[in-house]
């Protein structure tokens, strides 16, 4: 079992940054493949990024490409979301998921994953 805390979300104007992190319980957090997911009001889920194992190898919507970025700390059971340069389109309720390996799926599909956070606000004012 997985827990997942994300934090960092808040209110920012436009042009502005935020990093989100999100702490993870369990031993084998290092074999977890880990995404950021986003949903606006109205909207379905939809992918923002991942770091996939094995190879942290990194992904990202096209949406967010040269403006966010992924990274993890196994020492620490953590992953964060650095986002630049942000738009009032980047508003949503953001969350963490994680990924147990598997052969089948891929990471910008919700079923891929099988662990959830419980999401954190980013509201982004024009």
């Amino acid at each position: 079992q997985v827990q997942l805390v994300e934090s960092g979300g808040g209110l920012v104007q436009a042009g502005g940054s935020l990093r989100l992190s999100c702490a993870a319980s369990g031993r084998r957090f290092s074999s977890y493949s880990m995404g950021w997911f986003r949903q606006a009001p109205g909207k379905e889920r939809e992918f923002v990024t991942a770091i996939t194992w094995p190879g942290d190898y990194t992904y990202y919507a096209d949406s967010v490409k040269g403006r966010f970025t992924i990274s993890r700390d196994n020492a620490k059971n953590t992953v964060s979301m650095q986002m630049n340069s942000l738009k009032p389109e980047d508003t949503a309720n953001y969350f963490c998921a994680a990924s147990a390996p598997k052969n089948t799926g891929t990471y910008y599909s919700t079923r891929w994953y099988d662990y959830w956070g419980q999401g954190t606000q980013v509201t982004v004012s024009s």
